[in-house]
């Protein structure tokens, strides 16, 4: 399948975007999962994610996403003016994030409604990843791989240069797998820039790694002097319940 959508269809950055991440740590369950993570990325990079079931990979994609935080370390973005981490990226979740009594193109419309700076139309996205046949169907009735699809869709509709991608091969046929891989490096050549948790290889040319090793016994054991952060777990979502702070992952810069 063709790579050429044009680079503003795929949310390419500005030269000097560029995401850091200093000492991030997470805990479960007053457990440490894993410590003392960096990674500096800038337009064009690409950093693949790499752990044992349960290292954290989901976590720390939803510290940048702002879901959760992080009981240490911190994250910065800089080049983006007045725009928080959050309003600058794409999270494909582990599970699909769709609706399923609405139609393939309403969930797009839906997302392209939210995210705003709209790119593709939804019967373009729907196109690009080869299913302008579901178009009107309830998502309901859609195989898992083409619920995938229908979420990677998203990409498209609204522009966003930063793509966190949890498992994004999930579910996906070969064929479907090579649309994905062309969707990737077309963002990157756009100068997008990806962070994707996987399981299994993904051809990202001279992509950076981050291997989640699992923390020392002495250092995960809860309680542990070396245990960082404040004794909340990192589960403890926010969620804009009355009275409650949001999280300020991002160095000076505290999300919406």
């Amino acid at each position: 399948m063709s790579s050429d959508l044009p680079g503003n269809a795929l949310g390419g950055s500005g030269p000097s975007l560029r995401l850091i991440a200093r000492g991030l740590a997470c805990r479960r369950s007053g457990r440490l999962i894993f410590s003392g993570l960096d990674f500096d990325l800038r337009p064009g990079d690409a950093l693949l994610v790499t752990g044992r079931n349960g290292a954290g990979k989901s976590t720390l994609l939803a510290i940048l996403a702002g879901r959760l935080r992080a009981a240490a370390g911190d994250v910065a973005l800089e080049g983006a003016g007045e725009a928080t981490l959050p309003e600058r990226l794409h999270w494909i979740a582990h599970r699909d994030g769709l609706k399923t009594a609405l139609t393939a193109r309403e969930n797009l419309a839906f997302a392209a409604a939210m995210l705003g700076d709209a790119r593709l139309a939804p019967g373009e996205a729907l196109e690009r990843v080869g299913l302008p046949h579901v178009a009107e169907m309830p998502v309901a009735y859609l195989s898992a791989g083409q619920r995938r699809r229908v979420a990677l869709a998203r990409l498209l509709v609204a522009h966003r240069p930063i793509w966190l991608l949890d498992e994004p091969t999930s579910a996906l046929d070969a064929a479907s797998q090579e649309m994905l891989h062309d969707l990737m490096r077309a963002h990157r050549a756009a100068g997008g820039i990806i962070i994707a948790a996987t399981h299994l290889p993904l051809p990202l040319d001279e992509a950076q790694s981050l291997a989640i090793a699992p923390p020392a016994p002495e250092q995960s054991a809860a309680g542990s002097e070396d245990d960082p952060g404040d004794g909340w777990d990192d589960w403890d979502m926010w969620d804009d319940r009355p009275g409650q702070a949001a999280p300020a992952p991002a160095a000076g810069r505290p999300f919406p």
